[in-house]
């Protein structure tokens, strides 16, 4: 099983940069696209939503006074499902570049701000606070993230894909990570606003073999785009207006005493890179990410625990189990039979439907429509069909996914709630179409009207909301029905012993075969396997890197998979031995709990790695966290009880019984 691991790792791990598989084609460039028809010579930049890691609320990048086009609405791109729900508003800009053309200091706009003006200082205070609380931009070039890249005290070099509105200097004269541009920034309470950019954009020239056709003049792709930002107090005109002795463009933090005039501008210079192609443009940005080796150390961790896990039943299955087994089965009298004691004496009331079934039911349908969902999202993932250079693509996917995965959830849930007996087959259907999905949109909805309130671009728009709900009234639920009836169709599962009318009475439990230490114990195991993969998951969700390292969340998903099913079976051996037949809601409570280590987990990264404070923040975070928790507890606990229901049919059916 190692050895398996491994070679399906080394295999993954070679496929992680295969980003450009469907529907991504390159774009090409040149200085003179009236002779060559299969080219482009004009570059526009777009911008995307502006947000930090100080505040989870982003904004569009119209919400700030910047340069906008005059009518930007029908040439702004079109967002997928995945790229709404997320929050990102790609629009265009006024910034645009020819192809191989340089400029230097480029007047974009003019913006004026007197204290007499009340819609202009509100506009000004809002740039303001967006300063303070070290907004980014966003700004995309050829599909690709424009990049700011600076120095870090280990002396390597990071590449953001954002980089900051300004730096704001406190009125203690401390200084921000976004004031390492320039060392001009010293006046105590004082906003600077980086109203210049210098853009460099590298291209890989293309002969005329890579080319296809007879062209003229030179031609490339783009493989990279960096940009320096800079604050300069324009006092010329011309070329000489963005100099470095310019000086730094400064905006008090009192109030504003005379008129404040800011003028945008920018600069481009092109480099011909010969040593990067067109495939491989990302690598720079993502190995700039935390490095490989973590995850690694990760990925051998929770081997570790699987290999003992994996001992621990093993021996129970080869050794005890078997031994036990032969025993049983060589009695020839009931005396015999009643000497002993152990998981033989339940067996008339270990297949007994547990209380609540239904709902149970309900929770195993969904969790199986879950899994299927999550477990072919990575494996498109890992195919590089859901690359970051493809945005949105991976919500998009989920979304879609778990839409049309309905049949399962029903057919799961309606064959189980007919193997436990039940008869109110109309209840069983409609809880498994609106109970959890209901719960979790609700849930959803109240957050999204707290982003609307403030008018944020992560806020869902009404009709997103409506084809939400087309989706899942339009395909899940019928789906679901249709899973439902042929589950209610198909036989009950036969078990492999009868059931008694008479329940067994349970005798009295120890400490460590009660059901919550039990319980408790489960979830420690899964949990220790997936945790550092945790950090680069919440890292990347809300302190907004992008994470591709797909290929180690198969893996560790695989990991999660064997550990929530080990566990959960160990400790429904122990509570079986231990005469304690109630094994339904505790094989799944068993491995679901790894969900409340995970929310855990999610408070202490609140509180310990973000910088995020206020009521708003601290609803919405533990809101979104609330959703995710629950989720994959209902994913883990099917994990855990279909796992451990295999378990149990499987070592009752080899045992004698009268």
């Amino acid at each position: 099983m190692i050895l398996l691991t491994i070679l399906v790792a080394a295999n993954l791990w070679h496929g992680l940069n295969a980003f450009y598989l469907p529907g991504l084609a390159s774009v090409t460039y040149c200085a003179d696209s009236k002779n060559n028809k299969n080219c482009e010579t004009n570059i526009m930049v777009y911008v995307n939503r502006l947000n930090t890691v100080e505040n989870i609320v982003p904004y569009e990048y119209h919400d700030f006074d910047f340069c906008v086009p005059e009518s930007d609405v029908a040439s702004s791109p079109t967002e997928n499902l995945g790229q709404v729900v997320f929050g990102e508003r790609i629009r265009p800009s006024m910034y645009s570049m020819n192809f191989t053309e340089n400029l230097e200091c480029k007047k974009v706009c003019d913006k004026s701000y007197s204290s007499g003006n009340k819609d202009q200082m509100e506009k000004l205070t809002f740039l303001k606070r967006g300063i303070s609380l070290n907004y980014q931009h966003h700004w995309i070039l050829d599909n690709m993230p424009i990049t700011w890249c600076y120095k870090v005290e280990s002396g390597d070099e990071y590449c953001s894909t954002g980089f900051p509105v300004g730096c704001y200097v406190t009125k203690f004269g401390k200084r921000k990570d976004t004031c390492i541009t320039s060392a001009l920034f010293k006046d105590p309470d004082t906003y600077y606003l980086y109203n210049h950019v210098d853009i460099t954009v590298e291209y890989h020239p293309l002969s005329n073999e890579d080319w296809g056709q007879q062209h003229t003049g030179q031609g490339g792709r783009i493989v990279r785009a960096k940009l320096t930002p800079r604050s300069i107090n324009h006092q010329k005109e011309g070329k000489d207006a963005c100099d470095e002795d310019a000086g730094v463009l400064g905006i008090p933090g009192g109030k504003l005493e005379k008129p404040l005039n800011i003028k945008y501008t920018y600069s481009v210079s092109w480099k011909e890179n010969t040593g990067i192609k067109w495939t491989s443009r990302w690598d720079y940005i993502l190995d700039s990410m935390p490095h490989t080796n973590i995850q690694w150390f990760s990925i051998m961790n929770s081997l570790v625990i699987v290999v003992f896990l994996s001992g621990m039943v093993a021996m129970i299955m080869l050794r005890t189990l078997h031994k036990d087994i032969a025993r049983y089965n060589q009695m020839d009298s009931l005396e015999d039979a009643q000497e002993e004691f152990g998981w033989k004496l339940v067996h008339g009331d270990v297949f007994r439907p547990p209380r609540k079934g239904m709902f149970l039911t309900v929770l195993v349908g969904n969790g199986a429509q879950l899994f299927c969902m999550t477990l072919i999202t990575l494996v498109f993932a890992c195919l590089g069909f859901l690359s970051p250079a493809n945005r949105g693509a991976l919500m998009t996917c989920a979304l879609v996914l778990y839409v049309c995965l309905g049949t399962p959830a029903g057919y799961v849930s309606a064959r189980m709630y007919k193997t436990f007996g039940g008869e109110k087959w109309k209840s069983n259907v409609i809880l498994t179409a609106f109970f959890c999905p209901g719960l979790v949109f609700g849930v959803f909805f109240l957050l999204n009207l707290v982003l609307w309130a403030k008018g944020s671009s992560a806020a869902i728009p009404f009709t997103t909301l409506i084809a939400l709900l087309a989706l899942w009234f339009g395909i899940s639920v019928p789906l679901t029905f249709v899973g439902a009836y042929f589950g209610f169709r198909k036989r009950p599962i036969e078990h492999p012993t009868r059931t008694n009318q008479i329940p067994r009475q349970i005798p009295d439990q120890s400490l460590y075969t009660r059901p919550l230490p039990g319980i408790i114990m489960g979830g420690v195991l899964p949990f220790g396997c997936i945790f550092i993969q945790l950090f680069f998951i919440l890292n990347s969700i809300w302190s907004h890197q992008t994470y591709y390292m797909f290929g180690f969340l198969f893996l560790v998903f695989i990991i999660l998979i064997i550990t929530c099913s080990e566990a959960t079976i160990l400790l429904c051996y122990f509570h079986l031995c231990a005469e304690d037949y109630h094994w339904w809601w505790r094989s799944f409570l068993t491995s679901g709990f790894t969900a409340i280590y995970f929310f855990f987990y999610c408070i202490h990264f609140f509180f310990t790695k973000l910088e995020m404070s206020g009521f708003t923040n601290t609803f919405l975070y533990f809101g979104y966290t609330a959703i995710i928790v629950f989720l994959f507890f209902i994913t883990t606990g099917s994990i855990g009880f279909f796992a451990c229901f295999w378990f149990v049919s499987k070592i009752y059916s080899v045992v004698k019984v009268d």
